[in-house]
């Protein structure tokens, strides 16, 4: 069996935030692999709901700790990026 490396899907929560608004207004995934199908209601609803806004709470804490720690904007970004501790 092999391991798997998981990672948040974790970005800046702004620059999360103008994608998911620029995917609600056209009504179209634009990245992934659904690129170019049409959003669901629920799809929609997700990308600003609650859910989605846990994993940006928990990253961008982890982020602002690892620069408070004097890591480098990079370092801080891949140690967000993991999923625990």
């Amino acid at each position: 069996m092999a391991t798997t490396k998981r990672e948040r899907r974790w970005s800046v929560p702004s620059k999360r935030a103008k994608g998911y608004a620029e995917e609600r207004k056209a009504k179209v995934h634009m990245r992934g692999p659904k690129e170019g199908k049409e959003l669901t209601d629920y799809e929609a609803g997700m990308r600003s709901g609650y859910l989605q806004a846990q994993s940006d709470h928990a990253g961008t804490y982890k982020y602002k700790k690892a620069l408070a720690e004097g890591k480098t904007k990079a370092e801080a970004k891949a140690i967000a990026k993991k999923i625990g501790k």
